[in-house]
């Protein structure tokens, strides 16, 4: 087993652990939590051997094989599947001696047992096993045989993911792995961790995935390590509960202090009291210090009202999305109103980022085309937003250059809710943490009032309690919101609907994220067994039935759109008149003497406005519902 007894360990003139103790058994997954910097990539650092304790002991046994994850990213040009079967190193040095043992001709009861070792420890095997977990990383067959240095850094970071659990290892060291994943990726590694029989440290911000794989969470926070049992929602609960006694404790403390001080304060001058007003100091001294417990997010902030609120944002057209004239996703036909919450599904390069960046504008279609109201205002985050920060310049800069003419204090404000307080705010960019980066870029996203909001991966970087803030501010944000994230959390508590990605087709996904989990499994099995696909329908006729499917909900479309487009150009003729008329009503200057006529005039007019508007919102309304009758016909 890992022990850390009464450890204390230091970076520099900070403490990172003092008297601190944790036993892991084999076979235990211990999942790692607290804030940033409280030291669980240093304790990391610590059980490798990188670090030495200040005091106290580190054991691991040393037959103990143990595997974590290299942060460097390896430019080799070593296939990505040798690169990742390189991870089970006596794999390879067993090999090795094989390969010399034939050379040199030698023979023998050596060579036998060597090959006995090698099938011992599933060197036949070992090939099939790289490919899976290559497959379940995301990689498509064709990218076992490219060069490590032809892949992007995510990339590598999974093929070094991949390595490492190719280890076959007695404790495996997992520092953010979900980082790089995309969400089939984080469900199959999830399912891996489970059946894993070596002991696992777990570091990573993801709780759903703590709760599926964790079985014991370790809080590091003021230089302790508090083991608590169960997964995470285990521990939060638990945490409340001692939490709760703490505040309770340090409340009573606190009135005791006072009785205690009030006694000094009234007594220390008279002769009479004065021994008995010093044994009260000597108690003052002696009590132990019960801290308050602050448990309060250091987030705090919310999605500003959208400054326009259309009913329809956009309509994907018959469009083909893609790169180069080469489409990825073909036919889509997508309208998207204010107020949806809806959530990407599909595997890694289906095109779910590629249709994103043709919605927001960043790739023409390939074909047909996308139409955005007038009043559109998008607030897109993706990983190249993060990217085009000024490294040069601080954080309050990039805000300002926004608002120019707003009070330096206002944003100082604002930019709070975002954990950026004091003179963090002049903090150059290029200096802040991959987390930092993503919140500045969120902030400015939140300020900037868009009604509709793009998210592409906005986790990644992100802590526990950020990312609940964020979950929390997109269930009452009024506009739409479109996600990509691998976080099940925040897809759960942020979206009401999912549309699905994959084999060139965007629809509709009836279920929830446990449906396609299994639809998943299901998707990577075919992928598997490509001569399936063979067998399958005529994909010619296939593509001809989607084709008539679409020209068939296009007509249902057509008899209706006319109707709702000239009631939308009356309605954005008449609410500007309301909304001056609305504004006059409300100033003082509507009932004063000389305004007698005009407030009469006025308010016969702003009731026939109302009116008519009314009566428009509800043909609207009626309209919508009749054409998704029809579509829906259609498409059966």
């Amino acid at each position: 087993m890992l022990r850390l007894a009464n450890v204390t360990l230091a970076r520099g003139a900070r403490v990172l652990l003092k008297d601190a103790s944790l036993t892991v058994f084999p076979g235990h997954r211990v999942g790692l939590v607290g804030p940033n910097g409280a030291g669980k990539s240093s304790l990391f650092a610590l059980v490798r051997g990188e670090l030495h304790a200040d005091a106290g002991e580190v054991e691991l046994p040393a037959r103990w094989v143990l595997s974590h994850v290299a942060q460097e990213l390896d430019g080799t040009d070593r296939a990505a599947l040798d690169f990742v079967m390189d991870g089970d190193a006596e794999l390879r040095e067993v090999e090795g001696a094989i390969a010399a043992a034939e050379a040199s001709h030698e023979e023998g009861e050596r060579v036998a047992l060597l090959h006995a070792r090698y099938e011992e420890i599933g060197g036949y095997a070992a090939r099939s096993r790289a490919q899976a977990l290559m497959a379940g990383l995301g990689f498509a067959p064709e990218a076992e045989a490219r060069a490590v240095a032809d892949f992007s850094g995510g990339w590598r970071m999974r093929l070094n993911l991949g390595r490492a659990l190719m280890c076959r290892s007695d404790l495996l060291l997992l520092d953010e792995p979900t980082n790089h994943l995309d969400l089939d990726a984080v469900m199959w590694l999830e399912d891996w961790l489970k059946a894993y029989p070596g002991a696992l440290l777990l570091v990573t911000h993801d709780r759903e995935f703590l709760d599926a794989v964790a079985g014991t969470i370790v809080h590091v926070d003021g230089q302790r390590l508090t083991a608590y049992a169960g997964n995470y929602s285990a521990f939060e609960r638990q945490r409340a509960e001692r939490l709760a006694q703490q505040q309770a404790a340090h409340e009573r403390q606190q009135r005791t202090r006072a009785h205690l001080q009030a006694f000094v304060d009234r007594f220390r001058a008279k002769a009479t009291k004065a021994r008995q007003a010093q044994s009260r100091i000597k108690a003052l001294e002696r009590l132990e210090d019960i801290s308050a417990a602050h448990v309060d997010t250091p987030f705090t902030f919310a999605f500003r009202e959208p400054a326009a609120k259309p009913k329809l944002l956009f309509r994907v057209a018959e469009a083909d999305a893609g790169y180069g004239g080469v489409p990825v996703v073909s036919g889509v036909e997508w309208s998207v109103y204010l107020g949806e919450a809806i959530g990407l599904l599909g595997p890694n390069g289906a095109g779910k980022s590629t249709l994103l960046k043709t919605i927001v504008g960043e790739l023409a279609p390939v074909a047909g085309e996308v139409i955005r109201s007038p009043d559109l205002r998008i607030g897109y985050f993706a990983q190249h937003q993060v990217e085009r920060l000024r490294l040069e310049e601080g954080v309050l800069w990039h805000l300002a250059r926004l608002a120019p003419e707003a009070r330096e204090q206002d944003l100082r404000d604002f930019l709070g809710g975002f954990d950026f307080r004091g003179d963090q705010v002049f903090q150059r960019v290029g200096s802040l943490s991959g987390g930092e980066k993503a919140r500045l870029a969120l902030a400015l996203i939140v300020w900037e009032r868009p009604n509709l909001l793009v998210l592409d991966e906005p986790t990644n970087h992100l802590d526990i309690e950020m990312r609940e803030a964020l979950a929390q501010a997109l269930q009452d944000f009024e506009g739409t919101l479109i996600v990509v994230a691998h976080d099940r959390h925040l897809l759960e508590a942020a979206t009401d609907q999912w549309w699905l990605v994959a084999d060139g087709q965007v629809a509709p996904f009836d279920g929830g994220l446990d449906d396609y989990r299994e639809w998943s499994r299901q998707y990577r099995a075919r992928a598997a067994r490509p001569g399936e696909a063979d067998r399958g329908p005529d994909r010619k006729a296939q593509k001809r039935a989607e084709a008539e499917a679409r020209q068939r909900v296009a007509q249902a479309r057509k008899p209706f759109e006319k109707r709702i487009a000239a009631i939308e150009r009356e309605l954005a003729e008449l609410q500007p008149e309301k909304a001056s008329l609305d504004d006059w009503l409300a100033s003082g200057e509507a009932y004063e003497e000389a305004a007698r006529e005009a407030l009469a005039e006025r308010s016969r007019r702003h009731g026939e406005l109302a009116t008519r508007i009314a009566q428009l919102e509800e043909d609207w309304l009626w309209a919508n519902a009749a054409m998704e009758t029809e579509v829906n016909r259609a498409r059966e």
